[in-house]
């Protein structure tokens, strides 16, 4: 299946970390940037979208393991959404460590990879929503600045509708996150200097 075909959905979406990445990283292409949710996704071939949120192709860069990373959509597109850009770029594309911390084939996926000292967390969901509450006791002592994308208010409706995020963070504390239908969450773990 391509871009533009009406198979792409949330929950194929959740079946290939599961199935194709068993053996090692693969090769898919996140990031669109044109979102819909199911109800209003339409295979255009000059204006592809995803069936996904934002925050939920965001979130895959960090959920797909793949050595060489690319950004599906049109430069144009990046430029009108330098937030998740922005994310995207700081993500690696190889990993020292990778924790998973909620999953069901097909229907959800909560992980951590670190990468150095940082760490980075994607969360992905079919076309149910939920929440989750992550304890965050994987990481090393001291203090984190964190940076978020995560599904808008109205992102069932709207799936283009994102949020950055910012807070610090300790190993003691615990994170709250609500994925809309279709959605996703990504979050960046820098260390302190000297905390």
């Amino acid at each position: 299946w391509n871009k533009w075909s009406e198979d792409i959905t949330p929950s194929h979406n959740l079946t290939l970390p599961f199935i194709r990445m068993v053996p090692g990283p693969m090769d898919y292409t996140p990031g669109a940037v044109i979102n819909a949710q199911p109800d209003h996704f339409r295979v255009i071939f000059n204006r592809p979208m995803s069936m996904t949120t934002r925050a939920q192709q965001v979130a895959m860069y960090v959920v797909y393991e793949s050595p060489l990373q690319m950004m599906a959509d049109n430069p144009s597109n990046y430029l009108k959404e330098l937030e998740c850009a922005k994310f995207i770029a700081a993500v690696p594309t190889t990993w020292d460590d990778t924790r998973v911390l909620e999953a069901a084939l097909g229907e959800y996926l909560v992980l951590a990879r670190k990468h150095g000292d940082e760490w980075f967390l994607g969360a992905m969901t079919n076309e149910s929503g939920r929440e989750f509450t992550l304890g965050l006791s994987f990481l090393e002592a001291g203090v984190y600045d964190a940076e978020m994308i995560e599904d808008g208010i109205n992102a069932d409706r709207y799936a283009g509708d994102y949020r950055r995020v910012t807070l610090t963070i300790t190993r003691g504390d615990s994170i709250t996150i609500r994925l809309a239908p279709g959605g996703g969450w990504a979050a960046h773990l820098k260390p302190q200097e000297g905390k």
